[in-house]
């Protein structure tokens, strides 16, 4: 695995700025992986990995820039839990590893860099030097993984009885006998507005 150093240098390229939690999810990750027994996880073990994360902050960014996981290859989980952690996963060994930043590094950041005045430049450099056990709580979990979260084909799709649109990797409902897709079921995130396009496609059709 590459240094410290480099691994921030990506993923600070690929969030787009150096900031705290860059500094935290290169931490966080690399500790993890050491933990789990992870060495390359962009290469020879990058189908080994899964890894859940807790958060959708910067640190996200960082996890996914050092491990080679995302959403799209189905290697990354999030889960909204709005804490900043994230459980790395050895899919061939079962070992779990959950990595929790600590709250009180916050005020710890004062000790290690007290000739920083800015509150959240002290932070940053503060983070990359602290001890690991100042900066995270490290608890080895069990994670339980459903066939249906893991990367691959989708199981199966299967189509809601109301609107009508595909929905895969077992994210169907089952309402009295009737299939359907969350929206359907009370989780729209949207509102359909009838636009003069859809207007026009409908009366074409």
């Amino acid at each position: 695995m590459e240094s410290f150093e480099q691994l921030l240098a990506e993923s600070t390229k690929i969030h787009g700025h150096i900031c705290a939690g860059q500094v935290i999810g290169v931490r966080m990750s690399m500790a993890a992986l050491d933990w789990i027994g992870i060495t390359d996880p962009k290469g020879a073990d990058r189908k080994k990995l899964y890894v859940l994360v807790e958060i959708d902050r910067c640190a996200t960014d960082a996890i996914q820039s050092v491990t080679g996981c995302s959403l799209g290859k189905r290697s990354l989980r999030w889960l909204d839990f709005g804490v900043m952690a994230a459980t790395f996963v050895h899919l061939e060994t079962g070992r779990a590893v959950r990595v929790t930043a600590r709250e009180e590094a916050r005020a710890l950041s004062e000790s290690y860099c007290p000739e920083v005045v800015e509150k959240y430049q002290r932070q940053l450099e503060a983070y990359k030097v602290m001890p690991l056990d100042d900066l995270f709580v490290f608890q080895e979990v069990k994670v339980a993984l459903r066939d249906c979260d893991m990367p691959g084909r989708p199981i199966r799709r299967v189509q809601c009885g109301k609107c009508g649109d595909w929905v895969q990797d077992c994210r169907e409902l089952a309402r009295e006998g009737t299939i359907l897709c969350r929206a359907c079921d009370g989780e729209r995130y949207y509102q359909v507005v009838e636009s003069d396009r859809s207007a026009a496609s409908s009366t074409s059709s």
